[in-house]
């Protein structure tokens, strides 16, 4: 796959349909090898592969930033998690998968409120689904439950007191991210684990069809 050819709109649709359950890569290959990137282009093609990548790697590093920043304020820590769970919620995979198990744990005890929150059926015609299909979390619209969160998120941010801090935090976690991204050199592990990645979409989209 030639990233030097992959748009920022791509990628961002690419990490929201993508699966984040995945474990994140070892350290030993995350810190293994570093090079400054020849020209522009090549830059630009190894940010997008490396973020594509260790994208876990640099979810839980973020979080981590953000934890050291928020060590005496617990408070923020619960809003830094709520923010953290808002954003995978916009991941495909996540959300379904998310909605899944509460839905299973709910079972367990109310069976009848458990149906309620079981995803609509998305209306078929001629084999092909009418529209994308929607994403829902615990029988709600996605956005619905992105909505509110972020409002608690917003919410908890402001009683803490830790906007300030949450900002230093996250430009120091996003600029930890792009200064790896950018030097980090891509191996064939890499290359190969994309590759599989995009035959597995492809072949979804056809099994889909």
């Amino acid at each position: 796959m030639d990233w030097g050819t992959v748009t920022t709109e791509d990628l961002i649709e690419a990490l929201k349909e993508v699966d984040w359950s995945s474990p994140p890569r070892p350290l030993n290959e995350f810190f293994s090898k570093f090079t400054l990137p020849r020209s522009s282009n090549k830059w630009n093609s190894r940010l997008k592969c490396n973020l594509y990548y260790y994208r876990t790697n640099y979810f839980l590093m973020i979080m981590f930033i953000l934890g050291l920043g928020f060590l005496r304020r617990p408070l923020a820590i619960v809003a830094a998690l709520s923010t953290a769970l808002t954003i995978a919620f916009l991941n495909d995979s996540f959300a379904g998968t998310f909605s899944e198990r509460v839905t299973r744990t709910v079972r367990r005890f109310s069976p009848h409120l458990a149906a309620k929150m079981r995803p609509q059926i998305t209306p078929v015609l001629r084999g092909r689904p009418s529209s994308k299909r929607a994403i829902y979390i615990c029988g709600r619209p996605r956005w619905a439950v992105v909505l509110a969160f972020s409002a608690v998120s917003f919410l908890l941010w402001f009683v803490s007191c830790g906007l300030l801090t949450l900002l230093w935090a996250l430009t120091a976690g996003l600029l930890a991210t792009i200064a790896h991204a950018s030097f980090r050199t891509p191996n064939l592990k890499a290359r190969l684990n994309t590759f599989r990645e995009e035959f597995r979409a492809v072949w979804r989209n056809y099994s889909d069809m």
